[in-house]
């Protein structure tokens, strides 16, 4: 890291810093090279959808939201809660969906497709039983569409509300069919491919969804006690804030994670952690360390 002379600029780096070490982890300098310089076809274009959503630092408010509503599928739950390590591992577990996200968004079509492959041989491992004994395995289409709604909802309601440049209606139907194209990659077969399916999907999985202890505890532990020293507690208080605001009504009553303070001032409260994410990694534009394109 270079010398920053200017105080202000100082700061500005070393927030930037800070947030790249934690999202991409300790191997993020060297995937970050490997998936924005190794020469080939994309996936997507430069201009794409999937990559102005995965690009931006609103991507930090919709990844919290999309755990949270991903939480409330009993199935999906079991799932991360026995095999993830949330709680012993989670800066891990972030560096981990970062790199993918970032690599199917942004790396070679090869690369893209060698990540996708390893996430489904380790999809084909994670399986077991809730706790009233229902089955459950990582592979299963039904759930892996589940976890993609939960988390194309998340990332398009975060982009259109905290983004930089929202989405048009067009624009936000194209980023739902590319999205799409993952979750197929992954092993989904029926996604939706616009706003209303994708709609439609999401109210569609609601009889199935419950929350769970060990919902109620996932959303305990992401938003009351995040693995974080005590200065850094405040900024991601306004950055939960800002992703319970975004969670549909009856997913925050499931949760209880609704309060008087943050129904009033959730979304103005997300806006000032996003734009605080946005100052610190706009010294990196040269070096892609946004929410997606950190790794």
């Amino acid at each position: 890291m270079s010398v920053v002379a200017n105080p202000v600029e100082r700061l500005r780096t070393q927030v930037g810093d800070m947030l790249f070490a934690k999202v991409a982890g300790p191997d993020g300098v060297q995937a970050r090279a490997r998936i924005h310089l190794t020469p080939g076809p994309r996936w997507f274009g430069p201009v794409s959808a999937i990559r102005r959503v995965h690009a931006d630092s609103a991507m930090f408010v919709g990844g919290l939201r999309a755990l949270l509503l991903q939480s409330l599928h009993p199935l999906a739950m079991a799932g991360v809660a026995g095999h993830s390590g949330y709680r012993s591992d989670p800066w891990g577990r972030l560096a981990r969906t970062s790199t993918f996200l970032a690599t199917t968004t942004f790396a070679t079509a090869d690369d893209a497709q060698e990540m996708i492959e390893r996430v489904r041989a380790v999809h084909e491992r994670v399986r077991g039983r809730t706790a009233d004994g229902r089955p459950y395995r990582a592979s299963d289409p039904h759930l892996l569409t589940w976890v993609h709604v939960a988390e194309a909802d998340s990332f398009l309601a975060a982009h259109q509300r905290y983004g930089e440049r929202p989405l048009s209606p067009a624009e936000a139907d194209e980023y739902v069919a590319q999205s799409a194209r993952v979750a197929r990659a992954l092993g989904a077969r029926v996604v939706p491919e616009t706003v209303a399916e994708l709609t439609a999907c999401l109210e569609g999985y609601r009889p199935e969804l419950e929350a769970t202890p060990a919902a109620l505890e996932a959303a305990s532990f992401l938003l009351r006690e995040p693995p974080l020293p005590g200065p850094a507690r405040a900024p991601y208080g306004l950055l939960a804030a800002g992703a319970v605001a975004l969670l549909p009504p009856w997913a925050r009553e499931a949760l209880a994670v609704e309060t008087p303070l943050s129904r009033r001032f959730g979304g103005p409260a997300g806006a000032l952690a996003v734009r605080a994410v946005r100052w610190g990694m706009g010294t990196a534009e040269s070096r892609s360390t946004t929410a997606g394109e950190a790794a």
